[in-house]
């Protein structure tokens, strides 16, 4: 296994830490913020869509969301993409756009949400973890093969746990970010 094999298996990891990123923004916070909508998906045009594909969303004061649909006809599929979301979420339209206002937090709801987001980092650490097997395998493999010598394997798979760590260290410290701004008030 050479040091290509190595930076391929890290990016692998540095991928799962963002995609972590990209599903806590999904989690709300006490304030609005157009990611809360991000995973909300529009039956439109005979196929689902991202909400940001058929609409703009902005944050015009810090406890409503407003949706603008770029084609009026899709206001009553979007209405209800949201409401199907299951985001705790009550939208209204006003036949021209969708207000989406954003209830405060109460401490039951932002344990729940500190919860899903312990559950999200959990399952970032396990696809890390199951990368870094991939890669002991294949260093093993190679020194079975004859490809490595046992100092080489054993070099690369400290190498290899080096950078597990580092990643589930990363994983750790934007979930300790994460759960400190669900819980501030």
């Amino acid at each position: 296994m050479s040091d290509a094999m190595l930076a391929s298996h890290e990016e692998k990891m540095k991928k799962s830490v963002e995609s972590l990123k990209q599903d806590l923004h999904g989690i709300r916070t006490g304030k609005a913020t157009p990611a809360v909508l991000d995973p909300v998906m529009v039956d439109a045009y005979g196929q689902g869509m991202p909400l940001s594909q058929v609409a703009s969303v902005s944050a015009p004061q810090p406890r409503l969301l407003v949706v603008q649909p770029w084609d009026k006809g899709l206001l009553q599929e979007i209405l209800k993409a949201i409401q199907k979301a299951d985001l705790g979420l009550n939208p209204a339209d006003d036949g021209e756009l969708i207000r989406v206002p954003i209830p405060a937090l109460t401490e039951e709801r932002r344990l729940e949400f500190v919860k899903k987001a312990k559950k999200l980092g959990e399952d970032a650490k396990i696809s890390i973890r199951n990368i870094r097997r991939d890669a002991n395998d294949a260093v093993k493999k190679a020194e079975k093969d004859g490809e490595l010598t046992e100092d080489d394997s054993r070099r690369l798979q400290g190498e290899v746990q080096k950078i597990t760590d580092a990643n589930v260290a990363e994983v750790d410290d934007i979930l300790g970010k994460k759960e400190k701004e669900i819980l501030e008030v």
